[in-house]
């Protein structure tokens, strides 16, 4: 298993694992999941739209309305998810260290003004299985805080070609996005973020 860069409050890091090469191939991959799952705006139980835009691929997407934050097998629109593409799945067991292939990938797309909130990931059965997320485009000022709202945060940044992973002890810190370095990365013709998250569900 590939050791990461650098550590983080117990969350592993590994700098620069897509090379510009893979990572402008995973894009191709990630057009043709929303080519068929197109992105949309969740809603909070409030009914304020995120900033964030989204869609998933796999047997399970996440989703978000009046109803509540949740997994659902099919798109908002009734299409069910697209296959996880083979080169996001190869990141996941290369360095995962878990023994399941993910369920959900999430797909996150960020403009310059987005913003995602503290917030713990535990819609999920079991907490043993790690969340894995890779970055392309633009950086985002990632904060990671406590596993209970309040205290000390620590924030890095992440680049284009990123992994990083809530595992162990990690693996229930609030975490968010503080904000989008907009134009620091040429991956995207037109600019901003996107965000893959992988997670075992049940």
């Amino acid at each position: 298993m590939t050791l990461p860069t650098f550590s983080v409050r117990g969350v592993p890091v590994w700098k620069a694992f897509l090379s510009p090469e893979q990572q402008s191939r995973l894009v191709l991959d990630l057009r043709e999941v929303v080519r068929q799952a197109p992105l949309f705006h969740p809603v909070t139980m409030r009914g304020k739209e995120m900033s964030v835009r989204m869609t998933s691929a796999g047997q399970y997407g996440w989703v978000s309305d009046r109803r509540g934050y949740r997994y659902e097998q099919v798109h908002p629109a009734g299409m069910e998810w697209p296959p996880i593409p083979d080169a996001v799945l190869e990141v996941w067991r290369t360095l995962s260290g878990y023994d399941r292939d993910p369920q959900s990938c999430l797909v996150n797309f960020y403009d310059a003004s987005a913003r995602m909130g503290l917030h713990q990931d535990r819609d999920e059965a079991d907490f043993s299985a790690p969340v894995l997320s890779i970055s392309l485009g633009d950086a985002a000022l990632f904060r990671v805080g406590n596993a209970e709202r309040g205290g000390s945060t620590e924030s890095f940044w992440l680049e284009s070609g990123d992994v990083m992973a809530l595992t162990g002890e990690s693996r229930l810190l609030f975490h968010g996005v503080d904000r989008i370095r907009a134009g620091s990365s040429s991956l995207l013709p037109k600019g901003g973020r996107i965000n893959v998250t992988l997670r075992v569900v049940t």
